[in-house]
């Protein structure tokens, strides 16, 4: 993996403690190298910095974050620090619940509301021991893919504050980039995990659907059968270890899956035995052509790990766009706001506003001739899955594009949808409930990352992981920082 130049050499690395993994974290409070505290005013040091730039936060929790880092302190020198996150600094996406802290949701609507009670992902966090510093950007209710909202602005990149972040979870993914702690808790309806790690250039996972309850809070609930909750980070352990602690059966959910708890390895290995199906296009999508090459590079790499790579994909209908994914994702975001008026929705943006009119015109039969569609996708998927233990694309058609826009209409001379044809890879991840995680594979021709997605059959998290680290290992993506990350903001602790 080379920098945007062609270089190889990786650039300093910022010195804040902010900028460690939660596994070298834990490492040094074992080590008495510094405490939750020295950790806590760090990472807030970097969001400040990174807020200023890239306009990150919503709601700061500072003051909060800095009273649990002293008990943990106190904890951990009296020998009584319990939890597998016991002093790791998190960010929560504004669209999960956290008691007492407003949840927005990038909305007007929302401007007074306030949960009693914390998401179960959240709960998940606190038990273990994680220290909550913020609530991080989205767009209004999660509805596209940049993180732009009439609440908070524009959401700008980290390796460049003129391009955007992505979304919906576009705060988390720059907060991670930009060395604001290790994990960020991000939810994805159609690629709003996804799309913003590919371009901040941080690993991001949306785990298979139900594996992570969303109950009892996750504002307002949109996207209902189509999104997922999970973490971003900059490593592959630290994703698997939050996993790990987030999944989960919970019985408010009705689409939490009874499952046991589970560990994840990844240890790096040869991927001997593992056969990769690889689809450049899914057989109808635009793609650049920075994100073909660095593609095609992903791919030697992955057969350079011992993988069997195979061109193959699932064969989708070119058509899944248009009548599948939108009368089944615009009628389920109008219908989180189905009392809500005209006058209701006059602060929202006119772009959110059309998206719920749309939804709004689809009819029952509509919804369910999509739902129909749905399943042939899924069974699509299933044929494949017969075929290969995985299946690998680019994450994004194009890399991160100008701030404040809502998506590119035209790829490498192509017409497509502003709203998705761009992202035509990871919605129909979300059709089908898969699991698929993004991580770093390149830079296009001005700097910007370029990320690969990885897809795995229902509840093979697992093999994702497997190739993720294996990838990881030949080409150590988090050893690249933007340019952003490397100001002293972080207090320019030495790292232990």
């Amino acid at each position: 993996m080379t920098d945007g130049s062609g270089r190889t050499a990786f650039p300093p690395a910022p010195t804040g403690l902010g900028a460690l993994s939660a596994t070298e974290i834990m490492a040094g409070y074992r080590r008495r190298a510094f405490t939750p505290r020295d950790v806590v005013d760090d990472t807030i040091a970097a969001l400040q910095a990174t807020n200023e730039a890239c306009n990150a936060v919503v709601t700061p929790m500072y003051e909060q974050a800095r009273a649990d880092a002293d008990r943990v302190t106190k904890e951990m020198r009296a020998g009584e620090a319990k939890g597998p996150l016991a002093g790791v600094p998190v960010t929560i996406k504004d669209l999960v619940f956290v008691a007492g802290v407003p949840a927005y949701a990038g909305s007007p609507m929302n401007k007074s509301f306030v949960p009693e009670a914390d998401a179960a992902v959240v709960s998940a966090l606190k038990a273990a021991g994680a220290i909550i510093t913020c609530k991080t950007t989205t767009c209004e209710s999660g509805y596209k893919l940049t993180a732009d909202s009439p609440v908070t602005g524009i959401t700008r990149n980290p390796w460049n504050p003129g391009r955007t972040s992505g979304g919906s979870s576009g705060g988390a993914a720059a907060g991670v980039a930009a060395g604001c702690g290790p994990i960020a808790i991000g939810t994805d309806g159609v690629g709003s995990i996804r799309v913003p790690s590919s371009f901040c250039g941080v690993f991001g996972l949306k785990p298979t659907f139900g594996l992570v309850p969303r109950s009892p809070g996750f504002s307002p609930p949109s996207w209902a059968s189509l999104a997922h909750t999970g973490p971003i980070t900059r490593t592959v352990a630290d994703a698997a270890l939050t996993l790990e602690i987030i999944a989960g059966y919970d019985l408010r959910d009705a689409a939490s899956l009874p499952v046991s708890t589970r560990r994840f390895d990844t240890n790096a290995g040869r991927l001997n035995g593992i056969r990769i199906g690889a689809s450049a296009d899914l057989g109808y999508a635009a793609v650049s052509p920075d994100v073909c090459a660095a593609f095609g590079k992903a791919l030697a790499i992955l057969d350079s790990c011992g993988a069997q790579v195979t061109m193959d994909g699932p064969g989708l209908d070119p058509g899944i766009l248009e009548h599948t994914l939108k009368p089944i994702a615009f009628t389920e975001q109008a219908a989180a706001v189905t009392t809500k008026t005209t006058a209701d929705l006059a602060s929202s943006e006119a772009d959110y506003r059309d998206v719920v009119s749309a939804g709004r015109h689809y009819s029952g039969t509509d919804y369910v001739e999509a739902s129909y569609r749905r399943g042939q996708a899924r069974s699509a998927f299933v044929k494949l899955f017969e075929r290969v233990d995985a299946l690998v694309t680019p994450t994004v058609a194009v890399t991160a594009f100008e701030a404040g826009q809502i998506g590119v209409d035209k790829i490498d001379g192509r017409e497509v949808d502003p709203h998705l044809g761009w992202s035509p890879f990871t919605w129909p991840i979300n059709l089908a409930g898969l699991p698929a995680a993004t991580l770093p594979c390149g830079f296009d021709r001005d700097g910007m990352p370029i990320g690969l997605q990885i897809i795995a059959p229902w509840l093979d998290e697992p093999t994702i992981f497997r190739i993720a680290a294996a990838f990881e290992q030949a080409q150590p993506w988090a050893k690249f920082w933007p340019q952003l990350a490397l100001r002293d903001g972080g207090g320019g602790r030495a790292k232990g």
